[in-house]
């Protein structure tokens, strides 16, 4: 992601950053993307051996094919 900041000083220091709007909801897509990564691998480790069922056997189960 290529950013283009632009800063504002307070006192001779760095205080703000205003970014271009599509950068801004670019980087908030990736931030929360990255959540939901953290979310699914935590859930992931809390079910452990959990059993599963394969979606081959859910569609015979319910009768979804044509």
């Amino acid at each position: 992601m290529n950013l283009h900041p632009q800063y504002i000083e307070k006192n001779g220091r760095d205080e703000y950053v205003i970014l271009p709007i599509e950068e801004f909801q670019a980087m908030t897509q990736t931030l929360e993307d990255y959540q939901d990564l953290q979310d699914l691998r935590s859930a992931k480790d809390a079910e452990g051996g959990a059993a599963t069922t394969s979606l081959a056997d859910v569609v015979k189960e319910l009768n979804l094919q044509p």
